[in-house]
């Protein structure tokens, strides 16, 4: 089987999918199939949990469990270079973790103690499957080469974090990314992800933070939805 982590904007657009309950050693986990692709809305349907409460563990556990071998992780970010500049969406290559979480299946409790190397932890096949299907469905330009910083969260970041963000080399910043990256890469399971931005990050805009306006949102969610399933069938 294959699947989609989807986020904000995606996890709104999976009405009359079938639902299905896993129950993994670390939780619950409510997923949606569609065919052999599975889908899991990160925050829940309802988007109701925060990124730093996500239950990570069961979720990719969940998957794993279900014999799941390739991932598209869609993310909405905030653009922090013009990169990726607000309403395009780009394949990222690389990330950084200031969250702070505590996120391993291998810390010697439980598990067996073991270090994952994180060189190349994003698969270039499946990135490039995401790439061809984008083109497919006329996108001419598919950004490449995105890094990803990724906060704690719920907050968003200060004008002054932005400034730093960008002295570390990231492109967006977000606050699920590295979390999932992470337990797919220990799990042996292959990913790709995508990140679309939704707002100009803090500093950076002369309102202040000022998002997209929703149906935006909803239209790019929508689109790389259906790109990543092309991807994937």
């Amino acid at each position: 089987m294959k699947a989609i982590i989807a986020g904000t904007g995606v996890d709104r657009l999976l009405e009359g999918f079938e639902s299905k309950s896993v129950d993994t050693r670390y939780g619950k986990v409510e997923l949606l199939v569609r065919g052999d692709v599975v889908i899991l809305p990160r925050h829940k349907v309802d988007h109701s949990v925060a990124p730093g409460r996500i239950d990570y563990k069961a979720n990719i556990q969940a998957l794993a469990d279900l014999g799941v071998s390739d991932v598209i992780g869609i993310y909405a970010v905030g653009s922090i270079t013009s990169r990726l500049s607000p309403g395009s969406f780009g394949v990222v290559d690389d990330f950084i973790d200031i969250s702070g979480r505590d996120l391993t299946f291998f810390d010697g409790i439980g598990n067996p103690l073991r270090h994952v190397g994180m060189v190349g932890c994003f698969d270039r096949q499946l990135a490039s499957a995401f790439a061809k299907s984008a083109y497919m469905a006329g996108e001419k330009e598919i950004r490449a080469g995105i890094v990803y910083i990724m906060t704690n969260g719920p907050r968003l970041e200060t004008p002054a974090e932005i400034r730093a963000f960008r002295n570390m080399g990231a492109d967006v910043v977000g606050m699920t990314l590295a979390s999932e990256a992470v337990l797919l890469r220990e799990l042996g399971i292959r990913h790709t992800a995508i990140a679309y931005s939704i707002n100009w990050a803090a500093g950076l805009d002369e309102e202040g933070v000022s998002f997209l306006e929703d149906e935006s949102i909803h239209r790019l969610a929508s689109r790389l939805l259906d790109i990543s399933l092309a991807a994937l069938s």
